[in-house]
């Protein structure tokens, strides 16, 4: 059975850089495929090039080296409202003096589009964010995550191929900004178009995509599925970056293959998947998701001892913040029902973890 021919993206950044002064590279040889109708989030810290490389893409500001490519045709040089590209903001910057049906209409209008379907159009779109009573109203008479939901509309009412958003919920509170996200991924899923979303918030990047980008310092660090994202980052900043995880600095003992055993400074000797090929006598970063780690257990490596330090409630689960020897601090994940609550500060407990749930990389 031949394997399937994966589709031609949509979107390529073929070797791009991006400098503002000539000097600092603020993103370095960024190859990105982007493919039709997928929700791609750009993760990262401040300062990562994420958000310049959705600037790049929009057209806002022009690539000092590379290409980017749209269905194959060279974009560099197109003006932004040549790119059929929707563009949500962290701002909305919707027209204050405009009411929602008429911030709607505008972009249609500039495409000279004539007024009957541009009316449909608008009630078109504003029935996909559930906003068609507010059609009359200024957005100053809107609520943020009502304004959100125009920002939102108009820049799907033009069908364009793909719709780039820029930490689009950053302004809304916590309980609307997590149903925001579910809604989000509702309309991506009944409209099949492109979502291209800017996030420094990985969370949200792992609730709502089909693939995540990890940016650092103007590089992408890995790119793939949320669940690989978690389970297998491929560096110690993603292990950091994406989700809580211990990390210990330890050296590589011996290597078996694709696995190593390493000795933790001040503490036990753990084996555990060799993600960058480290050989004996390097180096190293021990990584463990404090949710992996589980009171004793029944495999035969990986057991080792550590001691309460305190405990910290989280309503349904408990962290309990432990410590080996002289090390920093670390935390395990417990259900309620684990008895984690049970322990004193000072108190030792037996600890085990899978080996293919630790991961060593370079220091």
């Amino acid at each position: 059975m031949s394997s399937a021919i994966p589709p031609e993206p949509l979107v390529r950044f073929q070797g791009v850089q991006k400098s503002y002064d000539g000097n600092h590279l603020v993103v370095r040889d960024l190859n990105l495929d982007i493919y039709p109708g997928e929700f791609l989030s750009l993760l990262g810290p401040s300062g990562s090039g994420k958000t310049t490389c959705l600037m790049m893409l929009a057209g806002f500001e022009s690539p000092t080296q590379g290409d980017i490519l749209l269905e194959g045709r060279r974009l560099n040089d197109v003006p932004p409202h040549h790119r059929n590209l929707g563009m949500v903001f962290q701002n909305y910057a919707l027209f204050p003096h405009l009411t929602v049906e008429r911030n709607l209409a505008y972009p249609l209008q500039v495409r000279k589009m004539p007024a009957a379907q541009r009316a449909q159009r608008v009630h078109d779109a504003l029935a996909m964010v559930q906003m068609e009573a507010f059609a009359k109203r200024y957005p100053a008479q809107l609520s943020g995550g009502q304004q959100q939901r125009i920002a939102l509309a108009r820049a799907l009412v033009f069908e364009p191929k793909i719709v780039l958003m820029d930490e689009p919920l950053g302004a809304l509170d916590k309980q609307l900004r997590e149903h925001m996200q579910l809604e989000l991924k509702a309309l991506h899923r009944q409209l099949g178009i492109t979502f291209v979303y800017v996030t420094h918030d990985q969370s949200e990047a792992l609730t709502m995509s089909n693939r995540i980008a990890v940016f650092n310092q103007g590089i992408i660090q890995q790119v793939c599925s949320a669940d690989d994202l978690y389970e297998s980052p491929c560096n110690r900043f993603v292990a950091g970056f994406v989700g809580d995880s211990n990390q210990f600095p330890g050296t590589v003992n011996q290597v078996d293959g694709d696995w190593c055993d390493v000795q933790i400074s001040g503490g036990p000797t753990l084996r555990g998947l060799n993600v960058q090929g480290l050989q004996a006598g390097n180096a190293c970063a021990v990584a463990m998701r404090p949710e992996r780690i589980q009171p004793a257990g029944n495999g035969a490596t990986n057991h080792f001892h550590a001691h309460a330090v305190d405990e910290v409630y989280f309503g349904d689960h408990v962290r309990l913040r432990c410590r080996i020897g002289d090390s920093d601090t670390f935390f395990v994940k417990m259900p309620l029902a684990a008895d984690a609550r049970q322990h004193a500060p000072g108190t030792p407990i037996p600890l085990w973890i899978d080996p293919k749930h630790v991961r060593i990389f370079h220091p």
